[in-house]
């Protein structure tokens, strides 16, 4: 026996009047709406109604129970515009992953555009230098700047990213420029730990992956160290190319080895599952795709 539907049918019975009236409202039969009813008094032990051919009464039981129903019908009613509301609008919690450079430049602007037309959301955002697991630690969508690999999650592109080579004008002036990676052997290099290795950094022409060994003079978990390293006059860097976007435009840092870059890294957003997915989770999804991919278009249109 469907139990709330059970007592929705007595409280229309109630309502009513009588069975027959509150089966036409319910749109059933008579037959059906006596067989509920008296399914729900053998559930209950004991009899709500007292019934003859002309007249219905309720009995106390049926009295107290017939007012507890009443608010149980209200609560669940409650709840079902409650989540209704929700799926279309956002409001609760949302936690959000990202890497810190990226999360700081272009996801955490997002975040705050976000939440001035959201007054009823309240977001966590994290900002981690490893792959998170959305489902293990809780997260709701994360944007990944990476080679995303086959996955049950559902990922959006937003654009591309590029791994480059940078140096300070002064030290490619004083070293050479270097033609190939393997040049690099040779040379004072910064290593960033949150997107390379300290010891061998990829490279790739083509179909052809390269392993250059590397000597690192600094090592640094902290990418904002690692640039003004770079810019000082420390070493090479690789680092994505919207890390040093601005020193790129300021003339600070130098690209080189552009040929030796290989493909363009995908920057994605990331969530669970397309499947009843939450209204928190596709408004933000909508609003941050739109404004990074701008972003991202704008970076790799001013040729860096």
């Amino acid at each position: 026996m469907d139990k709330l539907h059970a007592i929705t049918a007595f409280i229309k019975i109630v309502d009513a009047g009588s069975i027959t009236a509150a089966a036409t409202a319910l749109e059933v039969s008579q037959p059906s709406m006596v067989r509920t009813l008296a399914a729900l008094e053998r559930d209950l032990g004991m009899r709500l109604l007292n019934r003859t051919t002309r007249r219905m009464s309720l009995t106390d039981e049926g009295r107290d129970f017939y007012e507890r129903g009443k608010h149980i019908v209200a609560a669940v009613d409650d709840a079902r515009l409650s989540l209704s509301a929700r799926r279309a609008t956002p409001r609760g919690r949302l936690r959000i992953a990202s890497s810190v450079a990226f999360g700081r430049m272009y996801v955490a602007p997002v975040v705050a555009a976000f939440l001035a037309e959201q007054a009823e959301v309240a977001i966590e955002l994290l900002l981690l230098d490893r792959v998170v697991d959305l489902v293990e630690e809780g997260i709701d969508v994360a944007v990944r700047v990476a080679r995303l690999p086959d996955s049950s999650l559902v990922a959006q592109p937003l654009g591309e990213a590029r791994r480059v080579v940078v140096a300070s004008p002064a030290l490619i002036r004083k070293t050479g420029e270097p033609n190939a990676p393997i040049d690099l052997r040779d040379k004072r290099c910064v290593t960033f730990t949150g997107l390379t290795s300290a010891t061998h950094w990829p490279f790739g022409e083509g179909r052809k992956p390269l392993q250059v060994p590397i000597k690192s003079v600094l090592t640094t978990n902290q990418v904002d160290a690692a640039v003004e390293a770079c810019v000082a006059g420390t070493g090479y860097g690789r680092f994505n190319d919207y890390m040093v976007l601005a020193q790129l435009k300021a003339g600070t840092l130098t690209r080189v080895l552009q040929k030796f870059e290989g493909a363009a890294i995908p920057v994605s957003i990331v969530y669970p599952s397309a499947r009843n997915l939450s209204p928190n989770v596709r408004a933000f999804a909508a609003f941050a795709r739109e404004r990074i991919q701008a972003r991202l278009r704008e970076l790799h249109a001013r040729a860096i």
